[in-house]
């Protein structure tokens, strides 16, 4: 299991800004080229994104399912990844003073990527959560700040994180 932690110098409020934008995750999930929102219900439970990842002159896109949505606290996520199988992404948003702490536990679920899980797997996890929690934190930090009443609407209303420039690691 893969756990990996990060401080955002921004309240969660902002954190959940960039987390509520399925179109967003391409700019921050390491390896993806272009997200979607594929239901206009992100994060809600059983919402979906759709994904892109492109390998020279090669696209393969699949989806990613929002398995659990507690607005403010935590977000697990299931990726499908067509025969190689699934991995659960669990993410956790900690009020830490007047920052965020999140915490992201990921896991092969399902397909040979389940079978094959062992130390190797969990240590390029790591660094893959490495420069994936920097780059949430820059998108996130580069942010102008939100509105907290403006997120007491919709569990799955997007934040102010549209547009901007990509981040990159």
């Amino acid at each position: 299991m893969a756990v990996r932690h990060q401080l955002i110098r921004k309240p969660p409020a902002e954190v959940w800004s960039v987390l509520r934008d399925g179109d967003l995750y391409a700019r921050w999930v390491v390896g993806t080229d272009e997200s979607w929102n594929r239901d206009g219900r992100w994060p809600a439970e059983g919402s979906e994104i759709g994904y892109a990842v492109r390998l020279g002159p090669f696209e393969y896109k699949n989806r990613t399912i929002s398995r659990v949505f507690e607005p403010g606290q935590r977000l697990e996520l299931e990726s499908m990844s067509g025969r190689t199988g699934s991995v659960r992404i669990a993410i956790k948003v900690h009020s830490w003073g007047e920052d965020t702490l999140v915490v992201v536990d990921e896991h092969p679920l399902s397909g040979p990527v389940a079978r094959l899980h062992n130390v190797l797997f969990d240590a390029a996890i790591q660094l893959r959560h490495r420069a994936m929690l920097a780059r949430l934190a820059r998108l996130v930090e580069s942010e102008p700040e939100t509105d907290p009443a403006s997120m007491a609407g919709s569990d799955a209303e997007a934040g102010p994180g549209q547009g901007g420039p990509r981040v990159d690691a």
